[in-house]
C-alpha cells in the first residue's frame, strides 16, 4: 500500500490534502482521483470547474499523475 495526496488546483486556488488515502496501485488512485473530483464538484459553490487539475503525489512528495477536471466531468453541453 502507498500513501498518496489529491492536490487541487486552478489558477486563483490551490485545495491541499492533508490526509491522503491508501491505495495499491494507480489503478485505486485513479479511482480515488475520480471520486475526488466529483466530490468537489458536487459540493463546492464555484461555478466553473474546468480549469481545475487534481495532482496526485506521492508521500515523498512526487508527481504521480493529474486528473484535469474536464476528463471526469466531460463537456459543457
Amino acid at each position: 500500500m502507498t500513501q498518496v495526496y489529491f492536490h487541487c488546483s486552478n489558477t486563483k486556488k490551490v485545495f491541499v490534502d492533508h490526509r491522503g488515502a491508501l491505495v495499491d496501485d494507480l489503478v485505486e488512485a485513479r479511482d480515488h482521483a475520480a471520486r475526488v473530483v466529483q466530490s468537489f464538484t458536487s459540493e463546492r459553490s464555484l461555478d466553473d470547474w474546468r480549469d481545475w487539475v487534481l495532482h496526485v503525489n506521492d508521500d515523498q512528495g512526487d508527481e504521480l499523475f493529474v486528473v484535469p477536471f474536464t476528463f471526469v466531468l466531460g463537456k459543457p453541453h
